[in-house]
């Protein structure tokens, strides 16, 4: 009888265009089937103990296969370990310092993240009413 791996938790913004399309790519990437994503915009979506929806909504968090809670870079790490075309970013990560100065670009990140978002999506749109007037 063969167990089944325990699946790490990827809690990510469903509303956000560039969630969605970072996203895409990981399940895209998780052949193995390693990760279990989570929308958190959806309202009747179930989450863990010790994370708010506000909270879920406004930083990356994934619970490990152990039940920890992750947030921002050490959850990207997490994510990265458990897929093998990124397996190196893991690796990368766990280097004395990475997590912090990862950390720090994150945060950095975190206040542009709604305008790159809307550019991206803005983006998005236009390269789908492109390709639909190239295909009439």
């Amino acid at each position: 009888m063969q167990t089944e791996t325990p699946k790490s938790a990827v809690y990510f913004d469903g509303a956000c265009p560039l969630c969605r399309a970072e996203i895409a790519h990981y399940r895209a990437s998780d052949r193995a089937g390693a990760l279990c994503f989570v929308d958190v915009s959806a309202t009747d979506t179930c989450l863990p103990d010790g994370l708010t929806r506000p909270q879920a909504m406004g930083r990356f968090h994934v619970r490990d296969t152990e039940g920890q809670l992750l947030s921002g870079a050490a959850a990207f790490a997490e994510v990265w370990s458990r897929l093998p075309g990124w397996r190196w970013a893991a690796r990368a990560a766990a280097l004395p310092g990475a997590i912090g100065a990862l950390e720090a670009g994150y945060r950095l990140f975190l206040p542009i993240r709604p305008f790159i978002s809307r550019l991206f999506g803005e983006l998005q749109r236009l390269r789908g009413r492109i390709d639909q007037a190239q295909h009439r």
